[in-house]
């Protein structure tokens, strides 16, 4: 399972991979895999990379790291399509000449950072 996500280009290193199966982000058919479960075709992979959900039917079965082009062809993706992103908010802009935060302040700041970032 580690080595067909790595080649097929799902994580950059084989590393992450394992560690992604080993914590439980990967299943393959609804069930939770470990780095060394043996891929078949027509098996259905789940993915939880980068905050969201990647389903990829394996369609061809490969062990070597190959190029970008190439790895989309081993597989189908069922993914749901991305949220549209929010407009990026400006943040807090403070005036230049208003010289350093006041302690009330940067509780004002940190409480923003907390609940956006």
């Amino acid at each position: 399972m580690d080595r067909w996500l790595w080649s097929v280009r799902v994580f950059k290193t084989r590393t992450v991979a394992t560690e992604a199966c080993k914590g439980g982000h990967v299943s393959v058919n609804r069930a939770v895999t470990k780095p060394a479960t043996t891929v078949r075709v027509g098996d259905v992979v789940t993915i939880r990379v980068d905050g969201r959900d990647r389903v990829l039917e394996v369609a061809e079965v490969i062990d070597k790291r190959v190029g970008a082009a190439r790895a989309a062809e081993c597989y189908r993706d069922h993914s749901p399509p991305r949220p549209p992103t929010a407009l990026a908010s400006p943040g807090l802009v403070r005036d230049r000449s208003a010289g350093r935060p006041t302690k009330r302040d940067r509780r004002l700041i940190d409480r923003l950072r907390d609940r956006h970032g």
